[in-house]
């Protein structure tokens, strides 16, 4: 029996969403989607423009055509957005789907979790879809907001229940197109209660109404992107802190400010930096002739690969296999994740002489697979990606059979700076995941979950073979390896890497545990057995690019 499976999101762009949304469209299981997104008016099929009273851009808010129905509506903090991707029954369990039955049964949900939280008077009111408070009254009041789209029997887009959010945000257009009727929200009608409480109310009924006798598969985001979270140059002031540096140490190295996210994450415990390594965790230094002669390869062209940067334990193995890992745009990043050793100090401007400079080394090596990964560029107005695609471009025109594969950033979510990308058509895109929802803030907080799903899924809706890696041993929970790698295979990913997390230095996320090989071999057999991923690389030593070319080799097979 198939779970729905339930993800609280955060904060989510309306068109990461959207994305999103269109790939888990295309499988055959049961999704319900929660967040809240940034400002954004959205147009429906019957929507007009005379219903939009300012200009979106003036009030710091998106304008975006919506593929479902219904007029205009308003999304933003403070509001809770569900989109229910789910296989919709027919009229009578066959033919057609039942759309106003699909309505009928959001309205429900809705109208069950806002009773549950001490709203009594609510419900339907004719001719008007959505909820109302207060609908035999004289003034009834809309609190949430519906509009679907169902084809094939599956359907998109879902509901909004106002919360808490700034209420001016309605005086800036008619909602839905009503003009005699007001809207109202659960703090203005004097509930209290915080968005965990409502989302954990809501999930419980929908659990109810949509599969009771099924198991709920949910995994949980306990953060929201807030400013303070991003690193100086995400928010555009300038460079971070220096790598191997912290602000108030705490016990053993780690930062006041890691600490607190571990309390909030759940993770209480981890191993000292001086514990000993298990037995399978120790490399052997083999620096023999090929080792040496890739390394002179890039020395002699003043490149830089993630090999060295990142302290990859799998570098000896992976040199003497004649591969490796080209790292552009510098060796500088504008991020600070928890669990990286690449350097965070004010990034020098791009060499533009760097994508020929790659290319010449791919051919002097023999390459006939190469794989390209970037620092974060958070400082250039595209991310970085002209200068990725440049390098794609540059290898294929000097050694046009070798296969090509880029490890992106999430490009800050600008989906044109995406395209780009996609539009070199790469061998493999891979973007990393690299851990479960609930570790997100505390390893990568300039990133989000929600935006690596939709730059995974707006890859493989473009038709590319689609990767990402998981880091373990970071505090989650083996569940939650499942639940994460089942949302990279509901989304059409074809390679996922999951390996253990190794503590660079003592100013890094401490370990929380040696996560043993059985494991590892547990979760290679539940994704290419059970969830259909085409390869699966995951053992202690994995890491994105171990074995690339063989992942490849059996995604492109798997395809056929």
């Amino acid at each position: 029996m198939k779970p729905l499976r339930v993800r609280w999101l955060g904060r989510v762009s309306y068109r990461d969403a959207h994305a999103l949304q269109r790939r888990l469209w295309h499988g055959d299981h049961d999704h319900l989607l929660l967040l809240e997104h940034d400002p954004v008016f959205t147009l429906g099929a019957r929507a007009s423009l005379d219903n939009l009273l300012v200009d979106p851009a003036s009030v710091g808010a998106e304008l975006v055509e919506a593929d479902r129905g219904g007029d205009i509506t308003w999304h933003g903090p403070g509001q809770l957005v569900g989109y229910p991707v789910l296989s919709v029954a027919g009229k009578r369990g066959g033919g057609m789907a039942d759309t106003v039955a699909y309505v009928h049964s959001i309205e429900q949900l809705l109208i069950d979790t806002v009773q549950s939280l001490g709203l009594a008077d609510v419900g339907r009111l004719d001719d008007y879809p959505g909820v109302w408070v207060a609908p035999a009254s004289a003034t009834p009041r809309k609190i949430a907001a519906i509009g679907v789209r169902l084809s094939r029997g599956r359907s998109m887009h879902g509901f909004a229940l106002n919360v808490d959010p700034d209420m001016v945000w309605f005086d800036r257009m008619v909602p839905c197109g009503i003009t005699d009727k007001a809207v109202t929200s659960l703090a203005g009608e004097g509930i209290d209660a915080s968005m965990r409480d409502v989302v954990d109310t809501l999930v419980d009924h929908a659990q109810q109404l949509w599969a009771p006798d099924r198991p709920a598969d949910r995994a949980d985001v306990v953060w929201r992107q807030r400013v303070d979270d991003l690193t100086p140059f995400s928010r555009g002031l300038g460079p971070g802190e220096t790598a191997g540096t912290a602000s108030a140490p705490h016990l053993d190295g780690t930062s006041v400010r890691i600490t607190g996210r571990l309390d909030e994450a759940g993770v209480t415990s981890g191993l000292q930096i001086s514990s000993r390594k298990p037995e399978w965790m120790r490399v052997k230094a083999d620096m023999g002739p090929e080792y040496r002669r890739i390394k002179s390869v890039m020395r002699s062209l003043d490149l830089v690969t993630v090999c060295e940067e990142a302290g990859c334990p799998n570098i000896f193995d992976c040199w003497n296999d004649g591969t490796a890992t080209f790292m552009v745009l510098g060796e500088r990043c504008t991020r600070k994740c928890g669990f990286c050793l690449v350097d965070t100090r004010q990034p020098l401007a791009p060499d533009h002489n760097e994508p020929a400079s790659v290319a010449e080394a791919v051919e002097k090596m023999g390459l006939d697979y190469a794989v390209i990964t970037m620092v974060a560029r958070d400082d250039l107005d595209d991310g970085g990606a002209a200068h990725v695609a440049e390098t794609i471009r540059a290898i294929r025109d000097r050694t046009p059979a070798a296969r090509v594969e880029v490890l992106i950033s999430d490009l800050k979510g600008d989906a044109e700076a995406l395209d780009v990308v996609l539009d070199a058509r790469p061998d493999v895109v891979n973007h990393n995941i690299e851990t479960v929802p609930r570790l997100q803030r505390v390893a990568r907080p300039s990133a989000s979950y929600g935006r690596s799903l939709a730059v995974l899924a707006r890859s493989a809706n473009a038709g590319l073979t689609t990767k990402s890696s998981i880091i373990v041993g970071m505090g989650e929970e083996p569940g939650e390896v499942r639940s994460t790698m089942a949302d990279l295979a509901a989304i059409g990913v074809d390679i996922v890497t999951i390996g253990q997390y190794l503590r660079p230095t003592s100013h890094h996320l401490p370990v929380a545990r040696w996560v043993e090989p059985d494991e590892f071999a547990e979760w290679k057999r539940f994704g290419e057995d059970e969830l259909g991923v085409a390869h699966v690389e995951a053992s202690p030593l994995t890491r994105s690019s171990y074995h690339a070319k063989h992942g490849e080799t059996a995604a492109r097979t798997s395809s056929r």
